[in-house]
C-alpha cells in the first residue's frame, strides 16, 4: 500500500493492500477500500464508502456516503457522485441543516463500470456491469449492462463489450470473448 505524505486517511478508514493513494486526498474513517486500486490527486472518499478491488479513480472525483463502486471500475478525472435527492442547506425556517434533517440515497456502480471525465451521478441510480458513460454525461436514470450511454441527461447511443469496443447488439456485447486480445 502507498499513501502520499500530504494525503490524509482518517482512522477508521479501511485500504485494501496494494492500493496507492495520491496527493491531497481524503478518505473518511468507515471507508472501505479494495485492493490495488488507484486514487488519483484530490480524491474525496466519504465516510461508509465502500469501493471494490482493482478501481481506478482519477483526479478530483468525489465520491459521497451512499455510494458503492464494485471490482474494476475506471471513474473519470472531475467525476461527482451526489447523495441527496433534495439538497439544502437550511430547514424551512432558516435554521443550518444537520445530518438528520436529510436522507442518503444510494448509488451502486456495478463491475467492470466506466465512468467518463466530468460526469455526473445523480444519486439512486445503478451502472450496470460494464456499461459505458461517456464525457460530460448527467447520469439520471438507471444504465443497463454493456450500455452506452452520453448526453445531458445521459441517454443510450448503443452498446459495449468488456473490452470497451461499440457493439450493435446487446447479445454481442455480452458475448465478447477478448476481441482486443
Amino acid at each position: 500500500m502507498f499513501i502520499h505524505d500530504s494525503a490524509t486517511v482518517e482512522t477508521g478508514a479501511d485500504v485494501g493492500e496494494g492500493t496507492k493513494i495520491w496527493q491531497i486526498c481524503q478518505i473518511r474513517s468507515g471507508a472501505s477500500i479494495g485492493a490495488d486500486c488507484i486514487l488519483g490527486r484530490g480524491v474525496f472518499v466519504d465516510a461508509d464508502v465502500t469501493i471494490g478491488n482493482r478501481v481506478k479513480i482519477q483526479n478530483y472525483v468525489s465520491v459521497y456516503t451512499g455510494v458503492t463502486i464494485a471490482d474494476g471500475v475506471f471513474v473519470g478525472p472531475h467525476v461527482c457522485f451526489t447523495n441527496d435527492l433534495k439538497p439544502r442547506a437550511v430547514n424551512p425556517d432558516m435554521t443550518l441543516k444537520s445530518a438528520d434533517d436529510w436522507t442518503i440515497t444510494p448509488t451502486r456502480v456495478e463491475e467492470g463500470a466506466a465512468i467518463g471525465a466530468n460526469s455526473t451521478i445523480v444519486c439512486g441510480v445503478t451502472i450496470g456491469r460494464w456499461a459505458m458513460i461517456g464525457a460530460g454525461s448527467v447520469v439520471t436514470k438507471d444504465v443497463p449492462a454493456y450500455t452506452l450511454v452520453v448526453g445531458n441527461p445521459a441517454r443510450q447511443l448503443g452498446y459495449v463489450c468488456a473490452c470497451g469496443n461499440r457493439k450493435e447488439t446487446l447479445e454481442a456485447a455480452r458475448d465478447c470473448t477478448g476481441c482486443e486480445q
